[in-house]
C-alpha cells in the first residue's frame, strides 16, 4: 500500500517561513508528478506547486517566487519551503503522489491526510 504523510504545519507569522514535508511509503512502481495542494475553509481545492519525475516544476501564480518545490525520491521527503507566507496562504495542505498504472494507460492518485498551516499575527 501506499501512504502520504504530511509533517511541518503550524502556526506562523505573517512573512515568516515554513518547510512542509511528505514521507511516502509503500512501492511506487512508476511516479509520474508529486505536489502540494491547499484547501482553505469554503473553497476549492488548488494546486500549489508540482514537480514531475523530471524534476520540472509548476507553481501557482500567487506562490510563484515564495514557495519552492522539492523532492529526495519517489518513496522518500517531498518538501515545499514557503517562505514570505500571506494570511491568506492560511490552508490545510495536501501532498500527492500520481502513480502510472502499467502500460501507462492511466494513473492513480494518493493524497496524504493533510497538515494545518495558519498564518496570523
Amino acid at each position: 500500500q501506499v501512504q502520504l504523510v504530511e509533517s511541518g504545519g503550524g502556526l506562523v507569522q505573517p512573512g515568516g517561513s515554513l518547510r512542509l514535508s511528505c514521507t511516502v511509503s509503500g512501492v511506487v512502481r512508476s511516479m509520474d508528478a508529486m505536489g502540494w495542494y491547499r484547501q482553505a475553509p469554503g473553497k476549492e481545492r488548488e494546486s500549489v506547486a508540482t514537480i514531475t519525475r523530471s524534476g520540472a516544476t509548476n507553481y501557482a501564480d500567487s506562490v510563484a517566487g515564495r514557495f519552492t518545490i522539492s523532492r529526495d525520491n519517489a518513496k522518500n521527503p517531498m518538501y515545499l519551503q514557503m517562505n514570505s507566507l500571506k494570511p491568506e496562504d492560511t490552508a490545510v495542505y495536501y501532498c500527492s503522489l500520481r502513480e502510472l498504472l502499467p502500460y501507462a494507460v492511466t494513473s492513480r492518485d494518493y493524497w496524504g491526510q493533510g497538515t494545518q498551516v495558519t498564518v496570523s499575527s
